[in-house]
């Protein structure tokens, strides 16, 4: 039987078809000239809201999440389309062994594995060391053409590059834990200059109001920006300030009105596009490294005829 086109697919998607939005999620996974199709309908749609959610391993980032979800789609209930389903990716650690996500966090948010209103989908990072892989924000758009207003994006803790979440985000939450770790290591991360929340979870460890210092000092010392970001402390374990975090999103989303959403959207799609310009750019030199001319060119370059300069005008040109 023939494959589905795109286009079938993304209208059995919006009819609530899960396995249909799993088959696109799965195009712009594997690349290729199913990706590409399946790009250009999804940026011909509305970007989604996105709500990036990072920080160092073991801070509970999936349990928060989770929580998360049933927070939205409380505020759902009462008449917010916005809140009315729910997207989430989890960016996992790749297997070393198939290359496929790990899919941890989809165990743990197993409770909306049967809400028509949550759709929960782990990509492997594939050895992307930024935490998000190539294929995520073309995932994102493709949530948001699929008729999902607001999606959580949760990446998998690798430490200083973990800062790329806020090219994919409108609102970036850092999930600390109490004894995070001395000041200058949080700076050296980057987390400060990309997040717009703080949550300091396991609130029922000692060390809350330690850590909460340390984050309010940095915070004092670093540079000034329109929006402080927030710090708000929960448990997720036991559900306890998640309304508030929820609430600090959404006080977060509506500070960012129609300008400043619209200069940060643009700022983070001029990022998105410099990478696939690389990553185009990157495909063609390992086909033209393929090619007799580049062996020629390697020759030249052994037998001292031309530089590795030359050599490079000279392949560019000539392809």
């Amino acid at each position: 039987m023939s494959e589905r086109s795109p286009e079938a697919l993304l209208a059995e998607a919006l009819g609530g078809s899960r396995g249909a939005l799993a088959r696109l999620l799965t195009f712009v996974e594997s690349g290729g000239r199913q990706q590409l199709a399946t790009a250009e309908l999804a940026y011909a749609a509305p970007a989604p809201y996105v709500v990036g959610l990072t920080g160092p391993p073991g801070g509970g980032k999936s349990t928060l999440t989770d929580r998360l979800i049933a927070a939205t789609l409380r505020r759902g209930q009462v008449g917010d389309e916005t809140f009315a389903q729910v997207g989430v990716l989890c960016v996992d650690p790749s297997s070393p062994y198939s290359g496929g996500a790990i899919l941890g966090d989809r165990i743990r948010m197993q409770d909306h594995a049967t809400d028509d209103r949550v759709y929960i989908r782990s990509m492997a990072t594939r050895g992307h060391l930024g935490g998000l892989s190539l294929a995520v924000p073309d995932a994102i758009r493709v949530l948001g053409a699929a008729g999902f207003p607001f999606l959580f994006v949760e990446t998998v803790g690798v430490g200083q590059m973990e800062v790329e979440i806020a090219s994919a985000a409108d609102t970036t939450v850092v999930v600390t834990v109490p004894g995070w770790g001395d000041s200058m290591q949080a700076s050296k991360a980057g987390l400060l200059e990309v997040a717009d929340l703080f949550v300091i979870n396991k609130a029922d460890r000692p060390g809350v109001k330690e850590t909460r210092r340390d984050l309010e000092q940095m915070l004092s010392l670093g540079p000034d920006r329109p929006w402080r970001p927030m710090i708000v402390e929960t448990c997720a374990t036991n559900d306890e300030g998640t309304e508030e975090l929820f609430a600090a999103i959404d006080a977060h989303r509506r500070y960012l009105d129609d300008e400043p959403l619209a200069e940060s959207r643009r700022q983070r799609t001029r990022a998105a596009l410099d990478r696939v310009v690389g990553e185009v750019l990157r495909a063609r030199v390992a086909e033209l490294a393929r090619g007799r001319a580049y062996d020629e060119q390697i020759d030249a370059l052994l037998a001292c005829k031309t530089d590795p300069y030359r050599a490079a005008e000279t392949l560019l040109l000539e392809s």
